[in-house]
């Protein structure tokens, strides 16, 4: 090959490289949400948003939250999962665009909320689809906006 066709093609393997590491640190941001939000562990789930993020919940077709910024986000989340007992999330796949230091990406993700009432245990299994906007600041990746789609849900007593 000529010396000009590898070095073009060098740099077509090592962009391809940095493709990589971004789509997997992207699948980790996303991976990390889920896990910290099994633990409920809202506030530290704050710091993989910008500060300046906006996060929508539709229920089916209803907007269910429109919020604003972190702080906003946490106050929400938390009042949400105020009278969950257990969570559990089960991320599935996910395909990201990338454009430099910004992304977007759809992400699957299937989740179950265990609440108490009338002292009987019911579980709320969602299948939910994230519409994600993600930027990269001091090499982190942070999600900008996210637009969440509970697309099937079903509330039914545990165990049954």
């Amino acid at each position: 090959m000529m010396p000009e066709v590898e070095r073009a093609h060098e740099k077509e393997a090592f962009m391809s490289l940095q493709d990589l590491e971004a789509k997997s640190k992207l699948k980790q941001l996303v991976d990390t949400f889920s896990n910290l939000g099994d633990e409920k562990r809202i506030k530290d789930q704050m710091s993989l948003f910008t500060p300046d993020t906006k996060v929508q919940v539709y229920m089916g077709e209803e907007l269910l939250f429109d919020i604003s910024g972190v702080e906003q986000l946490e106050e929400t989340f938390s009042g949400f999962i105020a009278n969950v007992t257990r969570l559990f999330h089960m991320n599935g796949q996910q395909v990201v665009d990338l454009d430099g230091d910004s992304a977007t990406g759809i992400s699957y993700c299937q989740v179950k909320l265990v609440t108490e009432e009338d002292g009987k245990e019911f579980i709320t299994d969602s299948s939910v689809r994230y519409n994600d906007e993600y930027v990269q600041r001091d090499g982190q990746w942070l999600i900008k906006t996210r637009i969440s789609h509970f697309l099937i849900n079903e509330k039914r007593p545990l165990g049954s």
